[in-house]
């Protein structure tokens, strides 16, 4: 790793590692993302499941000590800072835990920013509008709302900017009902409240496209969304006649997204070391088989390049999908099979 690393890499950061009433309520007593990563089960030959955490344990977020074990493993391997998923409905916070208790602490000293996930909560765990846990329900008159419920966080001197604007990140803009005005409302707010200007982030889900249609400043990509592969046909035994689900060779993800030429605006890239939803969704899940960290690295490594050679040095970001999503087979931190080597081929990446 480069004494100044070429790009700044944020992994995104799921919070869900604690107990809170809702999940009681909806899943269960105690429920937790480890609850569903511990009973995944392999659906098919040589299906890597069930993916289970080494350094860090099954940790609760709850404990002292787990944020700064975290951020000092990931600023060990180059992770320049988290983005956090920010759950937020019509004023009530979900997950909120974590990233309060570090705000008011001041611990760890790691850069961060937020995502406001802004999907429905369902039982599907994927936002789709069936046997919904809890609504977003958008509206124009909650912009200012929520604006302002940042601000303890967006004046922090530990949050990542641009050009010194605080980065803010939605997950699904088209769900606003007019994003464009939204973020004007954003801006105003925080030029008002001494914030200054912000740096606006459309997650690229869905529908997204140029970021200048919502007001936005900027893209970034999210992967497994915008899969262009052709799912593969398993050969061997299978291990879940329930299984239903698409499975993709991670191999040709990468191909096909290094490939890909760079689109007219600004698009923040992000790389995954691998993707699973098994733990969620047993019989519907979305697998990518042959992922290794050597390949991890490869996309990595490009994916810095490329950053390197079309943007200038405030915007030369890159994603990583994800820091700790275990319940998606997507994570850095340390599991049994690979130990660190996501981490170390972070490193070398860069």
């Amino acid at each position: 790793m480069a004494a100044t690393p070429p790009a700044r890499v944020i992994a995104f950061y799921l919070p869900q590692f604690h107990p809170i009433p809702e999940n009681d309520l909806w899943w269960g007593p105690g429920f937790t993302e480890w609850t569903n990563v511990a009973r995944a089960r392999p659906s098919f030959a040589g299906h890597y499941q069930p993916h289970l955490p080494a350094d860090l344990g099954f940790y609760d977020l709850r404990t002292p000590g787990v944020l700064e074990q975290q951020a000092a493993l990931a600023s060990q391997h180059g992770i320049h800072g988290f983005c956090y998923y920010y759950y937020w409905f019509a004023g009530k916070r979900l997950l909120e835990r974590p990233v309060e208790t570090m705000r008011a602490s001041g611990r760890p000293d790691f850069p961060y920013c937020l995502c406001w996930a802004n999907e429905n909560w369902t039982r599907r765990w994927d936002g789709a509008d069936e046997e919904i846990l809890i609504a977003q329900n958008p509206s124009r008159a909650d912009d200012e709302r929520f604006i302002r419920g940042l601000l303890p966080h967006l004046s922090d001197p530990r949050y990542i900017r641009v050009d010194g604007r605080p980065l803010i990140m939605i997950y699904r803009v088209g769900m606003l009902p007019d994003p464009r005005a939204t973020a004007g409302i954003w801006r105003e707010v925080c030029r008002r409240e001494g914030i200054g200007d912000v740096y606006l982030c459309a997650a690229k889900t869905y529908d997204t496209a140029d970021p200048a249609l919502y007001g936005f400043d900027a893209v970034v990509e999210f992967p497994p969304h915008g899969v262009r592969v052709l799912t593969v046909n398993l050969q061997g035994d299978s291990l879940n006649a329930e299984f239903a689900g698409s499975v993709y060779d991670y191999r040709e993800f990468v191909q096909d997204l290094l490939g890909r030429p760079e689109p007219p605006y600004v698009s923040h890239p992000t790389v995954m070391p691998g993707w699973d939803n098994t733990a969620r969704r047993p019989d519907l899940a979305n697998v990518f088989i042959n992922a290794t960290p050597e390949i991890y690295e490869i996309w990595l490594r490009e994916t810095v390049t490329r950053v390197v050679d079309h943007r200038r040095s405030e915007e030369r970001l890159v994603f990583i999908n994800a820091w700790n999503e275990w319940a998606e087979g997507a994570h850095l931190e340390p599991d049994l099979r690979y130990g660190r080597q996501y981490l170390l081929a972070t490193r070398r990446a860069l």
